[in-house]
């Protein structure tokens, strides 16, 4: 995503020692990324460039062979956005080795002729077809595009390189962001594209693509020939002068095809609660749309370090959700300071049984500790017990300024989300300020969580504290 600073809406105690005191934890997640292979491109500048870094993963199983994952990341984050390119991650045993290759989606990658790239996804259909998406763009210029392609190996190879929407110059008035891309979970060739586009009123927006003059509606694109094709793109969430969507994601229902796409809402005045957890709903695969409708207030306030003020750049400002396919139950998750008078965020979570008629009241699912949580991920297991997993800073001392310990944790509900516990440490703690630093210490706006059966996978960004030349990698953990 290319977006200003969050919060702004227009868009020592021995590691060791901390983790025998924790709960319960697990052996250590398997290493997934590896070196760069955009190291020695030089393309992309102005901007400071981590090498090796990787940041946003995200994850898919594949329901025609659960033990093939396929994952995606940023590669090579830049201080100012996006990345040098994506890289795609894949496994045939269940996520105990994996291997890489190139998305074709920026220069670097051999791909699209754009500077950068970043927002990776994946998602794969009931017949194996795995599709990917990104938001391709320049810094020397204004030009950008979403595209996308797909696997028919198990992400091995990636072709049917598909460009969804560009905007290059002479056209300067539009930004495309924050996409992503959904299969249909019983339709085999069919998926969905989703992502805002911020449109300026005037003719020069480099400096600022969220300022205070501008829309963003969300926009739509669908393909039903596994990716060869892709229909015009259309808006499906329509909004006036000084209000844009951000975040949009959907979810389809398995029993009766109804299409959710979920996004926040964000609109004057920009200040607490500007921003609404939001969706819409088809029931024709796309072809109409509801107006919004809200579930609750996104009351997120800016991630720092507690210690020090120093800036953490989170996904605070995007709801994540998720659908039980056996029963169509909704779920949603984001960051909310609502629980502790507006100091910092936790982790909210609300549902819904009756097909978004109505939501239940934001309720907290992070262990409470004083400090942030964020970067929520949600989703469902076969057995309908619901997995959310999220970082905090609970192993941070009040006297420790020189790190900022950070843990990965996951915790369940088997009541269908009317309360959650059996917290699990998956990794940590590692120190945040060694991740590269965009606008805050940064990981990425999401990680990935999938399902295989009854048990949930993880993919995730970690720090190698104090490795400068090897910030970050990708790990994956499935307890």
């Amino acid at each position: 995503m290319r977006r200003n600073k969050p919060g702004a809406f227009l868009i020592g105690i021995p590691f060791a020692a901390m983790l025998a005191a924790s709960t319960t934890s697990w052996g250590a997640p398997t290493l997934v990324s590896g070196p760069s292979p955009f190291a020695s491109c030089t393309v992309g500048g102005p901007g400071t460039v981590y090498v090796n870094a990787e940041v946003e993963p995200w994850m898919a199983v594949n329901p025609a062979n659960p033990s093939n994952l396929i994952g995606a990341w940023q590669q090579d984050r830049w201080s100012n956005g996006g990345a040098h390119g994506l890289v795609a991650g894949f496994s045939f045993d269940g996520g105990q080795t994996w291997k890489q290759t190139n998305l074709p989606f920026s220069v670097c990658a051999g791909g699209l002729g754009y500077e950068r790239a970043s927002d990776p996804w994946v998602s794969i259909g009931p017949d194996g077809t795995a599709y990917s998406v990104s938001i391709s763009f320049n810094q020397s210029n204004n030009n950008n595009a979403v595209a996308a392609a797909v696997s028919r190996d198990g992400g091995q190879s990636w072709g049917n390189l598909s460009v969804l929407i560009a905007d290059n110059e002479p056209t300067l008035q539009f930004f495309n962001d924050k996409e992503s891309v959904t299969a249909n979970p019983i339709k085999a060739g069919v998926a969905y594209a989703v992502w805002d586009r911020l449109e300026l009123p005037n003719g020069n927006p480099y400096a600022n693509l969220h300022t205070a003059a501008f829309r963003g509606p969300s926009m739509f694109s669908k393909t039903v020939d596994g990716g060869l094709t892709w229909s015009s793109p259309s808006v499906i969430v329509s909004v006036p002068s000084r209000q844009q969507t951000i975040g949009n994601q959907i979810v389809v229902n398995s029993q009766d095809g109804t299409l959710y796409d979920f996004f926040d809402l964000i609109s004057p005045p920009f200040k607490k609660s500007a921003g609404k957890v939001a969706f819409t709903k088809s029931t024709d695969d796309g072809a109409t749309w509801t107006k919004p409708q809200i579930i609750a207030g996104l009351e997120t306030v800016p991630v720092t370090d507690p210690n020090t003020g120093e800036a953490v750049r989170t996904g605070d400002i995007i709801p994540e959700p998720a659908i039980d396919p056996a029963t169509g139950q909704l779920y949603v998750v984001w960051q909310d300071s609502r629980f502790n008078g507006g100091q910092y965020d936790e982790i909210a979570f609300s549902t819904s049984t009756n097909g978004g008629a109505s939501w239940t009241a934001p309720m907290r699912v992070n262990t409470p500790s004083g400090r942030p949580a964020f970067n929520p991920s949600v989703r469902v297991n076969s057995a309908g017990t619901v997995a959310v997993t999220y970082y905090d800073f609970r192993d941070l001392a009040a006297d420790n300024k020189s790190t900022l310990p950070t843990n990965y944790w996951q915790t369940t509900s088997t009541n269908g989300g009317g309360s959650f516990g059996s917290e699990l440490r998956l990794s940590g703690p590692f120190d945040l300020k060694t991740a590269p630093v965009a606008e805050g210490f940064f990981l990425g706006d999401y990680s990935g969580l999938d399902t295989r059966g009854n048990a949930f996978l993880s993919f995730f960004v970690q720090t190698n504290p104090g490795n400068t030349s090897n910030r970050t990698d990708v790990f994956f953990v499935a307890p």
